[in-house]
């Protein structure tokens, strides 16, 4: 069943305009660098909240990387031919099937996207709407071009997004507490990193009286007579 979609996909690929195979061929690896650039600003946006959303934001992209890694030993474990050497009578790749060797389940790529995508959301819920399709496509891109089964960009995505899940859930108590200590260090750098924190976004309140310490710092000293 796998095959017969796989040859209906590739036909497909080739029965579209030309400027939409190229679309295809670069977003299986420019989808990369745009959730790379989301990964950044999910953190950025994280230094002026409370430490839990900071620490999610942090796991987000290792999180990413662990369901990657876990693809890649799982990948060499089952050790499954690429489609466009194995499935007789499809249509050629869009792109150059990868060496023999590079095995094709699952589809590395696709649990990149799959853990970005549900890393993501959890450190920036409102952003789903994007990370999902945004991974949606990827994984079809993959069929698309040529470089994989339907079932191992499937299995890419729900692989991804478990291993993202369990990963993050893991460790944002212990990057919670850390990130805390930064917020409290006395390192410029663990500061900027970290961010100020919730604090950093309460303006004051229109006539509110300054703080105390401020106030003594600015009396003016008296001399005793």
């Amino acid at each position: 069943m796998s095959q017969d979609l796989y040859r209906d996909i590739t036909d497909l690929a080739h029965d579209t305009p030309g400027w939409l195979q190229l679309v295809a061929e670069l977003w299986t690896e420019a989808g990369l660098l745009l959730f790379g650039v989301l990964f950044l600003a999910g953190w950025w946006r994280t230094r002026t909240a409370d430490s839990r959303a900071l620490a999610v934001a942090v796991l987000a992209p290792l999180g990413t990387a662990f369901g990657y890694v876990v693809s890649e030993l799982l990948k060499s474990v089952v050790d499954e031919e690429r489609p466009c050497r194995a499935v007789a009578g499809a249509a050629a790749s869009l792109v150059e099937c990868p060496p023999y060797g590079d095995w094709s389940f699952p589809s590395n790529h696709s649990a990149i996207a799959g853990a970005a995508a549900v890393a993501l959301a959890l450190a920036w819920r409102g952003i789903v709407w994007l990370t999902v399709p945004m991974a949606l496509l990827m994984a079809f891109s993959r069929v698309f071009v040529g470089v994989h089964y339907p079932h191992d960009v499937a299995a890419g995505l729900v692989l991804g997004a478990l291993m993202a899940v369990l990963f993050v859930k893991l460790l944002t108590g212990p990057t919670r507490a850390l990130a805390d200590s930064m917020r409290m260090s006395r390192s410029a750098v663990a500061l900027w990193l970290a961010g100020a924190g919730p604090a950093a976004r309460v303006p004051a309140a229109p006539g509110a009286p300054e703080p105390a310490v401020t106030r003594r710092r600015r009396e003016p000293m008296h001399r005793r007579p």
